[in-house]
């Protein structure tokens, strides 16, 4: 099992599509890495904690390789816009990974951006070590299959998962 902790704009949006994949394990909503002691929705969209909308993904790479987690995430999510998801604008919208195995995990990720840039595409996703987790408020867990038909899920997910299921249909449980 790996866990690995992922920034890609509003977690709504990260988190149905990282359900959706065999081997994933759980994914959980939450914030990380910001200055505050503390961290709560309200707050984090404030601006005022530096802390990063984020997935936690807790993983079996016997099933599901970190090469394929990252490129499902490089594929969901534009990696190229700074502080920006579609019509999500702030510093807790940027993209982001935090791995949790230096050793294990940061040279996988290195490999996975490097070749996007290799490609032209200029990614500006930040990558650091995981700090604290904070677990995000409980009506924010499971979000979209508790709330498919709110206007913002309607809006921003489907296309998401249509691109997991087209160009991850072997990943897709």
């Amino acid at each position: 099992m790996q866990t690995i902790i992922l920034g890609g704009g509003c977690f709504w949006c990260t988190e149905s599509v990282f359900q959706s994949v065999k081997g994933v394990q759980k994914v959980t909503s939450g914030y990380m890495g910001g200055d505050a002691a503390s961290a709560n929705y309200d707050a984090v969209c404030s601006g005022t904690t530096g802390h990063i909308e984020v997935i936690k993904v807790e993983f079996d790479d016997t099933v599901i390789p970190l090469e394929v987690i990252l490129d499902i995430f490089f594929t969901t999510h534009d990696p190229t816009t700074k502080d920006r998801q579609g019509n999500d604008v702030g510093s807790q919208y940027r993209s982001v990974i935090f791995y949790t195995d230096e050793e294990a995990q940061k040279p996988t990720i290195d490999r996975a951006i490097n070749k996007l840039r290799n490609m032209g595409i200029g990614v500006v996703t930040e990558v650091h070590p995981a700090s604290e987790f904070f677990v995000a408020e409980e009506y924010h867990q499971d979000f979209y299959n508790k709330n498919p038909n709110q206007g913002y899920c309607q809006f921003a997910i489907p296309p998401k998962l249509s691109k997991l299921r087209k160009e991850f249909k072997e990943y897709v449980g």
